[in-house]
């Protein structure tokens, strides 16, 4: 017997060329906060031209916020809220990745609310408030393929002053509409691509191995990882193939209907937290030989790991150590095999702080992983993984 919710009101736009569709929605107000990253290439790939000549065309008017960070923060959020009340927009377009998407998510709730963002955040230094106020509505455009912030509530901000980096999520930061145009994700650089799309693949993989899993997520999960593990590669050998950037941008999405993030996440963000450098995907790709192995090793999750396998092309798997083989080709295959921790400035003996850092931050359930794992299993796993 399964129990489960499934609700996801976003209006999706997706395909190539979606974007040029905008003006002929119904937006949710009528003026609109455009926030974006402080990197160049929105404008220097013409993104930002392109949105603002659909809101033209909508008729409505717009500020543009142009200082989200790789791993935005608390003080992001604020500055963007503040900017939007002072301009009196009344929604919020984010057109960036996965970090400028959550800001956004994060600003809205603050155009609306009273405080400073940590104030609603559940972490160890958080205030864990309800906010009063729903979010204002929020639109998402992605030039990404991996968070699929674009069709969930979640968002994660770093906190530079407490060292946390954790999941802010209300149900009124659910996106209205989104656009899902793979064209915006041709210009995304080799590594990136790599990076991103392994986020993806992740959400599926930690979903599949999660013990509260159902069939709903397992279907959702298992296309994805069988649509990363065939097109990734293409994308990243390639940036100009079209229809592995749109097949990735597919796999991205469909693993956001139904994200069911374990301890692997929550590890990441732990690292992240000390490392604002550090991209999300790449820290992911660190852990995972160790993180996933560790079950293997255990025969935790065996079937579900035999399950993932297969929908990577390994058609006689057998083991869960199959899946690890499968994993650790195709980060071979994606440029990644080299990465390493000790490259993002994380050294051995920090590793230590590590596993009581894991319960001050929220990424995913740490309640969720195959087994139950201790401090001494979180230490071992980064110790595993370090490099």
């Amino acid at each position: 017997m399964f129990q489960f919710v499934f609700n996801n009101p976003v209006k999706v736009l997706f395909g190539p060329g979606q974007l040029q569709n905008l003006h002929k929605e119904k937006l949710p107000g009528r003026k609109a906060l455009i926030a974006t990253s402080n990197g160049t290439s929105t404008k220097r790939y013409g993104y930002l031209d392109a949105l603002e000549k659909e809101l033209d065309l909508a008729g409505v008017s717009y500020t543009v916020f142009d200082e989200v960070r790789p791993n935005p923060t608390d003080v992001n959020v604020m500055d963007g809220a503040r900017m939007m009340k002072d301009n009196g927009c009344d929604f919020i377009i984010a057109l960036g990745g996965g970090s400028v998407m959550d800001c956004s998510k994060c600003i809205a709730l603050m155009a609306a609310n009273s405080g400073d963002i940590w104030d609603y955040s559940l972490s160890g230094k958080g205030g864990k408030k309800t906010p009063a106020n729903n979010a204002l509505p929020i639109v998402c455009i992605t030039t990404s393929a991996g968070t699929a912030s674009e069709v969930d509530l979640a968002s994660v901000i770093s906190n530079d002053a407490t060292k946390e980096k954790t999941g802010i999520f209300f149900p009124s930061m659910m996106p209205t509409l989104s656009v899902v145009d793979s064209n915006l994700m041709m210009s995304v650089p080799p590594k990136f691509t790599a990076w991103q799309g392994m986020d993806a693949f992740f959400h599926a993989s930690e979903t599949v191995v999660n013990i509260k899993h159902h069939p709903m997520a397992e279907m959702f999960a298992l296309k994805t990882i069988e649509l990363v593990a065939k097109y990734l590669p293409r994308a990243v050998r390639d940036g100009s193939d079209r229809e592995a950037r749109e097949m990735m941008a597919y796999a991205n999405t469909f693993a956001g209907y139904y994200m069911m993030c374990t301890s692997a996440h929550t590890m990441e963000h732990t690292m992240g937290s000390l490392h604002d450098s550090l991209v999300h995907g790449a820290g992911l790709i660190m852990i995972a030989h160790s993180y996933y192995g560790f079950f293997a090793e255990r025969k935790a999750a065996e079937e579900n790991m035999i399950k993932m396998a297969k929908a990577m092309g390994v058609d006689n798997a057998s083991s869960g150590m199959d899946f690890i083989a499968a994993l650790d080709r195709l980060i071979a295959d994606v440029g990644c095999a080299d990465l390493r921790m000790s490259d993002a400035g994380i050294t051995k003996d920090e590793l230590k702080l590590y596993p009581a850092k894991v319960h001050e931050v929220l990424g995913g359930d740490i309640t969720a992983d195959p087994i139950p794992l201790s401090d001494a299993d979180y230490l071992a796993i980064f110790e595993g993984a370090y490099r």
